[in-house]
């Protein structure tokens, strides 16, 4: 069977081209460590034909449109307080329990909201 037209060719190229920018925008988006790799991304060619008054000629537009899987979700515990003017306040707790010391990223004593109590690496030995 002998294809009208070759879709490669189709629009002077641009409808392979713009297939081949939405796939990109779909492999980024699945090599994105935030998304879930599993879900469906999906890529939607659309072209739409008419005719003049003769119908003997017809215009074509050629359209993508990408589908993307959001970001997931990320959760945090906050810890709600009052300033010393009474404002009200909330920091992010860091530790997993308030009012837990905890060993940051750096290997320094933290409070439960990440700020640093003991810096081993600041201290001189003698």
């Amino acid at each position: 069977m002998e294809y009208m037209i070759d879709l490669n060719e189709f629009a002077e190229g641009a409808l392979a081209a713009k297939v081949n920018a939405e796939l990109e925008k779909v492999l980024e988006n699945i090599a994105d460590p935030n998304t879930d790799p599993k879900k469906n991304r999906t890529i939607t060619v659309s072209i739409k034909i008419h005719g003049d008054e003769k119908r003997d000629v017809l215009n074509t537009t050629v359209s993508t449109k990408v589908r993307l899987q959001p970001m997931k979700e990320v959760e945090t515990k906050l810890m709600m307080g009052a300033d010393d003017n009474g404002n009200i306040i909330g920091k992010e707790l860091r530790s997993g329990a308030k009012g837990q010391m905890f060993f940051d990223a750096d290997g320094d004593v933290a409070q439960d909201t990440g700020e640093k109590v003991v810096s081993f690496r600041d201290q001189q030995t003698k």
